[in-house]
């Protein structure tokens, strides 16, 4: 299905004229720094370009009381969320004749790691050639600024989607999620959803799904002079990770496999993320804490597999010499989040398909996600068919972040061009912003 009232080259070459405009954006974005908690000016900067789209600008407030009994709810990592908003833009055809879309991307970043390691600044954006650096240029800010220009494109125009579109800035994907839920628990729905997270211009098919937890060890104070009348409190951490890397490597395994992952060489990540502990270098040190990230496949319960964390926690007690006389204490805090498998043969899918090839000359390739997006509040507690699209990037979460300018031109093209086909196009009253 394509638009039937829609010069497509006219669209492209709307698109291409928008190159500069694209990458101002992304630079002037990228220059927030939305660190969790600290999302608002980077907010404010998209509500203020959805208002100049010509948008309903709405702000949803995370309400952590009216969220936490809501599936796909996980438990804070923070408990500040005043002025922590997300930002909605709403268009609303005067004729609805096509179906509805929900253009998702989140705000936050990551932590940066060492300034001094980076070229320049991590907030300080710059390009290099196709290139274009800075922390959260690919994750995922590259991705708002794409949906917002494909839709702009359609104004230049004088066009507008013959049906709603809903362009949605979340925070929170980072670490829990909430900001999405949050949107899905205000109301928000359509007929499928994007999110132009930075994927290589691959169509995500699955993603895993995703357990934090923080295992807090207490062991016992003594004197180097002999270290065996306590009980090493950091030692133990590493004790029981050294014993849930082995379900790691079971998990891993092609006879454990979900059959989405059959062609990844190790799906499955574990990982020690985040630990300190200890009082004094001479003294055995009898506390440490330790925050852990599991990924797990689709179709796993998070009941069972905080079974299994807590069942690697009695082994490592029982087996592991570096446990002995310790004692663990497990709390879930951080994403709590399921895997999920789209379906390929959803017309958003097929359709996401052909456009790619169109632009590029290129089939598009399949990729079944080992990390989690935001993609699943849609897809298994919104029944609304959901992916991810997005530009190439490299370094994401590491240091000299960068995002590929023509890959996000690529992706504005083919996310204008989905508009138009999904939803209809129709004359816009209104002048372009």
């Amino acid at each position: 299905m394509t638009s039937q009232n829609l010069d497509r080259n006219a669209l492209r070459n709307a698109v291409a004229n928008r190159r500069d405009r694209a990458i101002d954006d992304l630079c002037a974005l990228v220059r927030h720094d939305s660190l969790l908690g600290n999302e608002a000016p980077a907010q404010n900067w998209v509500a203020d370009r959805f208002a100049d789209m010509g948008l309903a600008v709405e702000r949803v407030k995370i309400d952590i009381n009216a969220l936490r009994d809501q599936p796909g709810f996980s438990p804070v990592v923070t408990t500040e969320y005043s002025g922590r908003e997300n930002i909605v833009g709403l268009h609303k055809p005067a004729k609805q004749t096509g179906r509805s879309l929900i253009l998702n991307g989140h705000i936050d970043v990551v932590p940066t790691g060492p300034v001094a390691q980076w070229r320049r600044g991590p907030f300080d954006p710059y390009v290099e050639r196709d290139w274009l650096y800075g922390r959260g240029a690919g994750d995922m800010k590259a991705g708002i600024i794409a949906y917002c220009h494909a839709l702009a494109a359609l104004h230049d125009l004088g066009l507008e989607p013959a049906a709603p579109v809903i362009l949605q800035s979340v925070v929170e994907e980072e670490c829990t999620g909430n900001g999405a839920l949050a949107c899905l628990h205000a109301g928000y729905k359509a007929d499928c959803a994007i999110i132009p997270e930075p994927f290589s211009q691959t169509l995500m098919t699955a993603q895993l799904g995703v357990m934090w937890f923080q295992l807090h060890v207490t062991g016992s104070p003594a004197h180097v002079l002999d270290t065996s009348a306590g009980s090493n409190a950091i030692e133990a951490a590493f004790g029981f990770f050294e014993t849930l890397k082995e379900v790691e490597e079971i998990w891993n395994h092609p006879t454990h496999r979900h059959a989405a992952y059959g062609a990844h060489v190790h799906p499955v990540n574990f990982n020690l993320g985040k630990i300190e502990g200890g009082e004094w270098a001479s003294t055995v040190p009898p506390v440490c804490s330790a925050d852990i990230r599991v990924g797990f496949y689709p179709g796993m319960e998070l009941a069972k597999v905080r079974e299994t964390i807590e069942a690697v926690a009695q082994s490592a007690l029982e087996n592991h010499p570096s446990c002995k006389g310790a004692k663990f204490d497990i709390t879930y805090r951080g994403f709590q989040a399921e895997g999920c498998v789209m379906d390929e043969t959803h017309p958003m899918m097929t359709m996401i398909g052909d456009i790619h090839q169109e632009v590029t000359g290129n089939v598009i390739k399949n990729y079944a996600s080992t990390a989690t997006t935001d993609a699943r509040f849609f897809q298994i507690y919104g029944n609304i068919p959901a992916t991810c699209y997005g530009p190439k990037a490299e370094r994401i979460h590491g240091i000299d972040e960068r995002v590929s300018i023509s890959s996000m031109m690529e992706v504005t093209e083919v996310l204008a061009l989905f508009i138009a086909d999904w939803c209809g196009t129709a004359k816009r009253d209104t002048q372009p912003a």
